[in-house]
C-alpha cells in the first residue's frame, strides 16, 4: 500500500507526458516480459522481440518530443561520445559487406549495429526526462522493486516450476515454455542463466547502496533475495565477480558488520546449491587423455551426464606421468569415443564396415595410445580457448582498426572484449570502453564528493566492475535485456551531474 501512496503522490506531483509513462513502463517490462520472439531474422536465430518493438516505440516518442523542444538534451560529452561509437560500427558493416567480404548479408550487420544502437539510446532518454531528484528517487525504488520480482520469478521456477522461456540453442529461442528439472539452472524471465546472473550481479550492490543509505528492511531483503537467486543461476563467472566487488564494496563503506553478515550468508547460500559448488569445482581438473604413439593426437573419452558439465578436448598441462593404472571403465569410454570416430569416418568416405572389422581396428587404434594425466578444462571453457576467442582474435588481425563488422563473427564470443575488438576493432572497441570508463570514473568523483551518497554512487560503480569481469567470459553488452537496463540506470545516474545529489536524502 505505502509503494502505491508512493505512486499517486508522484504521478500527482509531476507533469505526466506519454514518454514519462513509457519509461516507467520500460522499467518494468523490460526485464520482466519473456524472451518470446516476435519475428525471426533470416541467417541467425537471433529474433526480433516484443521488447524491441516497444524500445523502437519509445525511440520515436522520445526523437518526436526532441524535435518539438518538449524535452532537451545537454551539451555533454555523450551527446556526440557515443553517436561516434555507433558511426564506428556503421562503417565496420559497410566496409565487411563491401570490402572485407566478411559479412553474409549488409541487412544482417545493420542489424546488429542498430541492436547496439538501441541499448544505448535509453541513456538518452533517461537523462532526458529526469527533471529532480526526487523522479530519481522514484525510479530507483521501481528498480528495486523489479529485482524483487525478477529474484522471485527465478525463485520459482526453481521451487514451485514457473516456466521458463530460454535462449540458448536455436531451438528454444522460437519461444518454448519450458519447466526447468531440479538439475537445471534458473533465468527467470530472461534467455538464459548467464544474462540473469550478469543482471543481478550488476544491481545487487545498487540495492545494498540503498539499504545503507535510507536503512529500509525491504532493501536488504530484496538484496537476500537477489543473492539466492544468483546462487542458483549456477553461474561461475558471474558468482566470481560477485565475490570480487561485493566484498571490496563493503570495506570501502567500513561496513565491517555487514561484511561477515554478507559473508556468512554467501557461504550458507552457496553450500546450498550443489551444481554451482559442482560447477566450480569442475572447471579444470586432472584427467587422463590417451595420446597416439603415431601421430600424437589426443582423445579425451567422456561419460555425459544430465548432472555432469564435460570436460573439453584442450589440454592445458600434460603431468607426463605414464606409470598409469587404468579402471576398466576408462578403456571402456576410450575404446567407445575411438568407435564412434571410425563410424564417423566411414561414414563421410561412404564406405561399409563390418561389426568384426570395426572391432578389429578399435583394438588396433587402442593398442597405438598411451594413457597420460593431464589438467584439462572443461568442454564450456574448452570451447572459448579452441573456437570462439581465437576466431576473434583472426578477425581483429584481420583489421585491426575497424574489425570484420558486426555479426561476423557469429552471435557469440563469450568474451565481450574479444567480440568488440574482433567486430569493431580498436576503433570501436577503444570508444565503448572509453565511455564505459568515463561513466565509472564519474561515479567514483561524485562517490568523492557527496559522502552521504557514497554507498549509492559507489555501489553502481561496483556493480559496473562486476559487468566488466562478466565480459571476460560472456558477451555481457550484447545480452539485450542487461544492455536495455544497464544503460537506462547510467543515464539516470549521470543526469545528477546536473542536480543537487544531496536532496535524494
Amino acid at each position: 500500500m505505502k509503494h502505491l501512496k508512493s505512486f499517486g503522490q508522484w504521478f500527482n506531483k509531476q507533469e505526466i507526458t506519454l514518454l514519462k509513462v513509457l519509461l516507467l513502463v520500460y522499467i518494468y517490462f523490460i526485464p520482466l516480459w519473456p524472451k518470446l520472439p516476435f519475428w525471426n531474422v533470416n541467417y541467425t536465430y537471433i529474433a526480433v522481440r516484443y521488447e524491441d518493438l516497444f524500445v523502437a516505440l519509445i525511440a520515436l516518442v522520445f526523437v518526436f518530443d526532441l524535435v518539438r523542444g518538449k524535452v532537451r538534451l545537454k551539451k555533454d560529452v555523450y551527446l556526440w561520445l557515443i553517436p561516434l561509437f555507433w558511426l564506428s560500427l556503421i562503417l565496420s558493416t559497410f566496409v565487411g559487406f563491401y570490402l572485407g567480404k566478411t559479412i553474409i548479408t549488409l541487412q544482417l550487420g545493420l542489424l546488429h549495429s542498430f541492436r547496439r544502437i538501441e541499448y544505448m539510446i535509453v541513456f538518452f532518454i533517461a537523462f532526458s526526462l529526469i527533471k529532480n531528484v526526487q523522479q530519481l528517487k522514484f525510479y530507483l525504488n521501481q528498480l528495486v522493486t523489479v529485482v524483487f520480482l525478477v529474484s522471485i520469478y527465478g525463485l520459482g521456477q526453481k521451487f514451485l516450476g514457473w516456466p521458463a522461456v530460454q535462449t540458448m540453442n536455436p531451438h528454444y529461442s522460437k519461444g518454448y515454455l519450458l519447466v526447468l528439472d531440479a538439475n537445471s539452472r534458473i533465468s527467470s524471465t530472461f534467455g538464459g542463466h548467464y544474462d540473469l546472473a550478469a543482471f543481478l550481479v550488476f544491481f545487487i550492490p545498487f540495492v545494498l547502496g540503498m539499504f545503507f543509505i535510507f536503512k529500509k528492511l525491504r532493501y536488504f531483503i530484496v538484496f537476500v533475495l537477489a543473492l539466492s537467486a544468483l546462487i542458483f543461476t549456477a553461474s561461475r563467472v558471474s558468482y566470481g565477480a560477485y565475490i570480487v566487488t561485493v566484498p571490496v564494496y563493503l570495506l570501502s563503506q567500513r561496513q565491517f558488520k555487514f561484511f561477515l553478515v554478507v559473508l556468512l550468508l554467501t557461504a550458507a547460500l552457496t553450500y546450498s546449491s550443489s551444481s554451482l559448488t559442482s560447477r566450480i569445482n569442475r572447471t579444470f581438473r586432472s584427467e587422463l587423455v590417451w595420446v597416439s604413439a603415431k601421430t600424437g593426437e589426443t582423445i579425451v573419452p567422456r561419460d555425459n551426464t544430465s548432472v555432469d558439465l564435460p570436460v573439453g578436448d584442450y589440454v592445458i598441462k600434460n603431468e607426463g606421468n605414464t606409470d598409469l593404472k587404468v579402471e576398466p571403465a576408462k578403456v571402456i569410454l576410450i575404446k567407445r569415443e575411438i568407435k564412434e570416430n571410425l563410424v564417423k569416418n566411414a561414414q563421410k568416405s561412404g564406405t561399409e564396415i563390418s561389426e568384426a572389422e570395426l572391432n578389429r581396428q578399435v583394438e588396433i587404434a587402442f593398442s597405438q595410445l598411451k594413457p597420460v594425466s593431464s589438467v584439462l578444462p572443461d568442454i564450456s571453457f574448452a570451447t572459448r580457448l579452441q573456437v570462439e576467442w581465437p576466431r576473434a582474435v583472426k578477425a581483429l588481425l584481420k583489421n585491426p582498426l575497424l574489425g570484420t563488422g558486426p555479426s561476423s563473427i557469429t552471435e557469440a564470443t563469450d568474451n565481450d572484449f574479444l567480440r568488440s575488438l574482433g567486430e569493431s576493432g580498436l576503433m570501436g572497441f577503444s570508444l565503448l570502453m572509453f565511455i564505459v570508463g568515463t561513466l565509472n570514473w564519474y561515479l567514483l568523483r561524485m562517490g568523492l564528493k557527496f559522502k552521504e551518497l557514497q554507498p549509492l554512487f559507489w555501489g553502481l560503480m561496483f556493480g559496473g566492475g562486476a559487468l566488466l569481469i562478466n565480459a571476460l567470459y560472456i558477451d555481457v553488452f550484447e545480452a539485450s535485456k542487461v544492455a536495455l537496463m544497464i544503460w537506462l540506470t547510467w543515464g539516470m545516474f549521470y543526469k545528477l551531474k546536473y542536480l543537487n545529489p544531496s536532496h535524494l536524502i
